[in-house]
């Protein structure tokens, strides 16, 4: 059965196989399974990469908004009936840019659609913002495991 969004992190966890203090997405906002995603993240002061990145100036390294990227993502295609259960490797990423430091207290909003699957491999085109603002973007290459 497809949940119907909004969900939070116990429907995600149902979904995803991360968990903390890995799993980097608060709530699924928007859902068209195998299309499109928009999930959101509270960055939180506390969170564990802060103390040491970097201690003075807390930044959110830029790879953990990509894997929050992808993330959500996998959200949107393992959320489908055929891939329940499963895992979605991160396979690469092309096109990525930083825009903006992420600090604690934003919310990340990650936005991923889904522009192509051939077989279990897929492609698509991802956002974080932060109040609308481009924080990083890029396109995600994934594989389902079979």
């Amino acid at each position: 059965m497809i949940p119907e969004a909004p969900f939070g992190k116990e429907e995600i966890e149902r979904i995803l196989p991360h968990r903390d203090p890995f799993l980097l997405l608060d709530e699924v906002i928007e859902l068209e399974p195998g299309r499109k995603v928009v999930a959101t993240r509270l960055v939180r002061a506390d969170d564990w990469w802060f103390p040491g990145h970097f201690p003075d100036r807390p930044v959110m390294p830029g790879v953990l908004i990509v894997e929050a990227m992808a993330q959500a993502g996998a959200v949107a295609v393992l959320v489908e009936e055929e891939n329940r259960g499963k895992i979605a490797f991160f396979a690469g990423i092309d096109e990525c840019r930083f825009k903006r430091i992420v600090s604690p207290g934003e919310t990340l909003t990650l936005t991923c659609e889904i522009d192509a699957m051939r077989g279990p491999i897929g492609r698509g085109k991802a956002t974080a913002t932060v109040d609308g603002a481009l924080a990083a973007r890029g396109t995600l290459t994934f594989a389902v495991e079979r």
